[in-house]
């Protein structure tokens, strides 16, 4: 098994991140969950790196789930709790950070890639690329991180007519609501301005950097108190419905889905 991400860290404590499997849309299945949590704990732990890059390879940033591990789950319950516990302590990681992240997403970023992203305190995006929370279009609760971030970076109002629908959000709009921070011409360029901005906040002092970082995740911490679990706990239930069956299965065959409310 090849990994999912590869890591490299600059002389001047920037720790670059890169979501690494073009080819399966570097989709959040086990091993990425599994990974990027382990980066992430262990660049918390690590006294010279003062910024972190997010960056992927391929079209997408991230298609987001993993159908085959779905099914698995709404066939059996200590998978379903698997799951759930591995995006608990994957938004957790993200939450407890003390470094700052800058993102950069090129294409789609869907369901958790979209979470991930919007998780991050600098979000750079590409002309063209869309976030999306489609839990609801095969039958999910948007329970992995979706009703934390998404009001946080695009208001309530909006934040409830993407996650209720699954409508995506185009760069474009995302900028001019707050969510991203900067555009980029393309892939290359995005990564080149996330890189110019971690390193600019590699060069502040740490001390300034990360007791600002920890003040506004603050404000983020007692909003996931309030509704990561509940959130997490309707999407478990969703996960052994019928409806999960038939979204997947209409995704599959490009059909319309017929949901029945089991």
């Amino acid at each position: 098994m090849t990994d999912a991400l590869r890591t490299s860290d600059d002389a001047n404590g920037v720790r670059e991140i890169v979501l690494d499997r073009p080819r399966l849309l570097n989709r959040f299945d086990e091993q990425l969950h599994h990974e990027l949590t382990a980066v992430l704990l262990d660049t918390a732990r690590a006294p010279g790196i003062r910024a972190v890059t997010l960056l992927s390879t391929g079209t997408a940033f991230s298609a987001g789930g993993d159908f085959d591990l779905m099914e698995a789950a709404r066939q059996d319950p200590q998978v379903r709790a698997r799951i759930v516990g591995d995006a608990r302590r994957l938004l957790d990681a993200f939450l407890e950070l003390p470094q700052p992240v800058v993102v950069a997403v090129q294409g789609a970023a869907m369901g958790l890639g979209a979470t991930v992203a919007l998780a991050c305190d600098v979000v750079v995006a590409t002309h063209g690329a869309t976030f999306a929370d489609t839990h609801v279009n095969i039958g999910l609760v948007a329970g992995d991180g979706g009703c934390l971030v998404w009001p946080q970076a695009v208001g309530m109002v909006r934040a409830r007519r993407h996650l209720l629908t699954g409508s995506p959000l185009d760069a474009e709009t995302a900028f001019a609501l707050g969510a991203v921070s900067d555009l980029a011409s393309d892939a290359e360029d995005a990564h080149r301005i996330a890189r110019v901005v971690a390193g600019q906040i590699a060069g502040l002092a740490p001390l300034a950097v990360q007791g600002t970082k920890r003040a506004l995740n603050t404000v983020t911490s007692r909003r996931a108190a309030e509704v990561v679990d509940l959130s997490l706990a309707f999407e478990e239930r969703t996960l052994a419905s019928e409806d999960l069956a038939e979204g997947i299965a209409a995704f599959r065959e490009r059909r319309p889905a017929t949901f029945r409310g089991r």
